[in-house]
């Protein structure tokens, strides 16, 4: 049994026999961080097993999962299929700096759309409360990191959610979306390889994505560089379609070479190293 799902055990026991505990007491309990604790409670909350409650987690008696087990009695592979709870863990100061660094790059009066994914999170998180500007999103995560900037002017297409991802998309969206025009896509990737081009990891998301970049004047693409090299399954675009890359400067001198000589700007910022 993994760490992590050993882990994950523990937290619905002490759950269970206390009826409910904080996240700051199972971070002490347990000896991690209350990060950490966050993220397990997401999985396990996912899979029904918690029901989270202002930053205490309460067991929920109608689970018929006691042990965080998947049908063959075996681990769950946490890592596979992609959860946004899960990425959003991963690299965390290289998001974090990737989107404020995008943040930096709207002004007042700009009208932005904002793609799915963590790294976009961190973007939403970071835009200045001063700014006025008009957004639209359609990921529950990201409109709650807007939801409090009272400047912003907030859109959201609707249509059916993805727990996975956070997504809420709909043909009745895209239709929304290619009826707008945008100064700024903010654009998230899964995996970029030079010859394979943009990917993601759902089919659902690639429509919305099409949408976004056919409707913006400047079209941004974020991730961390962990992305390089990698292929989902999903095709969405190839390095030429964006004007500008925002990563972590932990990135090989090939891959700054081939960005610029497609004359993408290229921004880097500082990782965890």
């Amino acid at each position: 049994m993994s760490k992590k799902t050993d882990r994950l055990n523990r937290l619905i026991d002490i759950i269970k026999t206390k009826n409910g505990a904080s996240v700051k007491e199972l971070a002490a309990v347990l000896g991690v961080s209350e990060m950490t604790i966050r993220r397990d409670l997401d999985v396990l909350e996912q899979h029904s097993i918690v029901n989270n409650v202002y930053g205490a987690a309460i067991y929920n008696p109608a689970s018929d999962n006691p042990t965080f087990k998947n049908k063959e009695g075996s681990d769950y592979d946490l890592g596979n299929p992609y959860e946004l709870s899960n990425a959003k863990g991963a690299r965390d100061t290289e998001k974090k700096n990737i989107g404020a660094l995008a943040a930096s790059l709207i002004n007042s009066g700009d009208i932005i759309v904002i793609d799915t994914g963590s790294t976009t999170e961190m973007l939403a998180e970071h835009i200045p409360d001063d700014i006025k500007a008009t957004v639209l999103c359609y990921n529950a995560n990201i409109l709650n990191s807007l939801r409090p900037k009272d400047n912003l002017t907030l859109i959201f297409s609707g249509g059916k959610y993805h727990p996975q991802t956070q997504m809420v998309e709909s043909l009745q969206g895209v239709e929304l979306i290619k009826s707008m025009r945008f100064t700024k896509a903010f654009i998230s990737a899964a995996g970029v390889h030079a010859n394979l081009g943009i990917t993601c990891v759902y089919d659902y998301e690639v429509p919305t994505k099409l949408a976004i970049m056919q409707s913006s004047v400047e079209k941004i693409l974020l991730f961390d560089s962990s992305k390089f090299n990698q292929v989902k399954p999903a095709f969405f675009g190839s390095l030429a379609d964006f004007d500008v890359i925002i990563t972590d400067d932990d990135i090989s001198d090939d891959w700054r070479e081939l960005i610029l000589s497609k004359n993408i700007k290229l921004y880097t910022v500082p990782g965890n190293k």
